[in-house]
């Protein structure tokens, strides 16, 4: 079985760093089962490209099992050529240091989402290529699929190749949990310790995954009272994180920028945006109580709204903001999920456009190109607007000490040149062109407050 990772971000020797193998040599590890190479077949600052295979011994798979009726049956299977929980094995044995994050000499890099090309097969695809799509599509993956011929046509094997940027870190957590997933079998027994492996591979993702309950049941061999166990602690960790980010957090930002109206001058350059863009369907994507809501559903123009937020107490102040739960409130115009930006969601992805208010500084940086593969890549509505602090204005708050973000759960806040640099990789990789104007008291130097970019296609 083969496994390849490649990248593209300069100099991509450096990958090597990242995996803790040296491009120049071949690196070779023995396991109970066989043996794990490691080389590289392509090493230069352009291109670099990290290879696995595994070569299983089926005599060792099978010696000290004893010998039954079976035994024909032990040897002659697709153990030591298919992409299983063997491979996922040595992923974890060959890249153990790489899979924490960790990376002495690149720690920056460590932490970076960077192109990546991913190559596995053969994969047996237990469920199809729709499953193989369910499972990789959600976490910022672009899937390849082409089915493996066998002697009578197309096998369940398929070879698989994923496109996308992440931290490497996250890349091989993925293919750690999701190609014995696909496989829908492990080759060895499956205990109460599975349930933490996979929440410690699978717990900063798989918890707002669409496809978790399926994950959890593949994974841990369909015993169902381990799949209940590891349901119940990704519920609590997915309430607790909810939890943290209530709409309460809102309240210093608010405080910081009510005494020059900002939020008020922000949702009305949002709406005139989309009214501008002509969409009658607009889904807010991170929305909070649902302030942006209540501004479009009182203007005739849009048929009808979506909110999306991950906090299920932010939507429930949502439904008594917009008076949802009173007779005769707007519910034929608004529907409210709960739901995560970083995974397609099926429900809202046919609206005329979409917009982020104050959303994106709220990710990890490392979680920004699955958002945009979500939003721009696979739902791509003709417009989106997306809005985010100018960082160099914050100087100008008198209450805000020097160096700090304007709200205690921002992950980073852009200068204009970052902002407008990020705007241009969106247009390059998804073929939208972008607009990008400001919103709030221009200051000659240090600009506006909110920097505005509507993208349309």
């Amino acid at each position: 079985m083969f496994l390849s990772i490649e990248t593209t971000k300069r100099p991509a020797t450096d990958l090597g760093y990242l995996l803790m193998k040296h491009p120049a040599r071949v690196h070779e590890t023995e396991l109970t089962f066989g043996k794990v190479i490691v080389f590289y077949p392509s090493a230069s600052a352009e291109r670099c490209e990290a290879a696995l295979v595994l070569d299983i011994d089926p005599i060792g798979l099978v010696r000290g099992h004893g010998v039954g009726d079976g035994l024909l049956d032990q040897y002659v299977n697709d153990r030591p050529y298919a992409a299983s929980s063997f491979l996922s094995v040595a992923l974890n044995r060959s890249f153990r240091t790489a899979m924490t994050g960790v990376s002495r000499e690149r720690p920056e890099l460590a932490a970076a989402a960077i192109p990546l090309k991913i190559r596995v097969l053969p994969l047996p695809a237990r469920g199809g290529d729709d499953l193989v799509r369910a499972l990789f599509e959600p976490l910022g993956w672009t899937v390849a699929i082409e089915r493996i011929e066998g002697p009578g046509g197309p096998s369940r094997y398929v070879a698989l190749t994923l496109l996308g940027h992440h931290r490497v870190a996250d890349a091989l957590a993925h293919l750690y949990v999701l190609i014995p997933v696909l496989d829908d079998d492990k080759h060895y027994w499956v205990g109460d310790d599975e349930v933490d492996k996979l929440l410690a591979k699978g717990g900063d993702w798989l918890a707002a995954h669409p496809e978790k309950e399926a994950i959890a049941q593949r994974y841990l061999k369909h015993r169902r009272s381990l799949a209940r166990a590891a349901l119940a602690r990704l519920a609590t960790e997915e309430a607790k994180e909810a939890e943290d980010d209530t709409p309460d957090r809102d309240a210093a930002e608010d405080a910081l920028e009510s005494p020059i109206r900002l939020n008020d001058q922000r949702m009305e350059a949002v709406a005139e945006a989309l009214a501008a863009a002509g969409a009658k369907t607009v889904v807010d994507l991170g929305c909070g109580e649902g302030k942006l809501l209540a501004r479009l559903i009182r203007d005739k123009r849009f048929a009808h709204v979506i909110g999306l937020d991950v906090s299920a107490r932010a939507l429930e102040r949502a439904v008594q903001h917009l008076k949802l739960d009173r007779a005769g409130g707007p519910v034929d115009r608004v529907m409210l999920l709960h739901g995560a930006l970083t995974y397609r969601d099926e429900r809202w992805k046919d609206t005329d456009a979409a917009a982020l208010v104050e959303v994106i500084e709220h990710l990890e940086l490392d979680r920004l190109p699955a958002m945009a593969q979500v939003v721009f890549g696979a739902a791509r509505p003709k417009t989106v607007v997306v809005t985010t602090p100018n960082a160099e204005y914050n100087t100008l708050f008198p209450n805000l000490p020097a160096g700090k973000f304007r709200h205690s759960d921002h992950r980073f806040e852009w200068t204009r040149a970052e902002f407008v640099e990020w705007a241009t990789g969106i247009e390059a990789r998804f073929g939208y062109s972008a607009v990008i104007s400001e919103i709030g008291k221009h200051h000659e130097e240090l600009g506006a407050p909110t920097q505005m970019a509507v993208f349309t296609r």
